[in-house]
């Protein structure tokens, strides 16, 4: 099974940017789906985004139209760049990848979790 490992998280203020990777170790089965995913303390996974092999991308209402979400499949490695971010992103956010079709959001949807990177957006 195919593990992902995520990077590039960190504090940022309110209303600044962050650019989150998530890496495969070996390629991602074509036609799979990658999605982003966060969980904030007390509080459950909750869907961001996610994107197509041929990148179309879906995203939840809560961050459409500030995080961006992309893909190159030949270095294994989907992306989620993040702009006007809030206190409430703070989250851990997670990676993983899914065989199901129609832009699936929910979790149990997907396999090889990576174990995730802290986002912390101070007010």
């Amino acid at each position: 099974q195919v593990q992902l490992v995520e990077s590039g998280g960190g504090l940022v203020q309110a209303g600044g940017s962050l650019r989150l990777s998530c890496t495969a170790s070996e390629q991602i089965i074509r036609g799979y789906y990658m999605g982003w995913f966060r969980q904030a303390p007390g509080k459950e996974r909750e869907f961001v985004a996610c994107i197509s092999w041929s990148g179309s991308s879906f995203y939840s209402d809560s961050v459409k139209g500030r995080f961006t979400v992309s893909r190159d499949n030949a270095k294994n490695t989907m992306y989620l760049q993040m702009s006007s971010l809030k206190p409430e992103d703070t989250a851990v956010y997670s990676c993983a990848s899914s065989g199901r079709q129609f832009y699936p959001t929910r979790a149990s949807e997907y396999v090889g979790w990576g174990q995730g990177t802290q986002v912390t957006v101070s007010s």
